[in-house]
């Protein structure tokens, strides 16, 4: 069995090719995972949350996120739950975004 952390990378990089399709920018990216959790029979927990409450876009993003983590061969399947604490921010956008959004 590979290592954890070069699973939960994978995860990350599978995570990162999810785009917001209103940004324009991924979830990572976007500092909206907040956990990722792959347990010993490879059911993977994806906390995230969404820059608003009540996003128009948030079924969509949960089915790509889903789509995404299944690519990683460990994972069997992919449960995402939504967390609203502590509540998103700008302060959460990584550098890359930051830049993209000019901020």
């Amino acid at each position: 069995m590979r290592n954890a952390q070069v699973i939960r990378n994978d995860i990350v990089n599978q995570l990162s090719t999810v785009i917001d399709p209103e940004l324009g920018i991924d979830l990572v990216n976007l500092g909206l995972i907040y956990t990722i959790d792959l347990d010993d029979h490879g059911i993977c927990l994806i906390e995230m949350t969404l820059t608003t409450i009540g996003c128009p876009i948030a079924d969509y993003l949960v089915q790509r996120v889903k789509v995404a983590v299944k690519q990683v061969d460990e994972v069997r399947n992919v449960d995402v739950q939504f967390v609203w604490e502590p509540a998103w921010s700008p302060d959460r956008l990584s550098r890359a975004a930051k830049l993209a959004l000019g901020i």
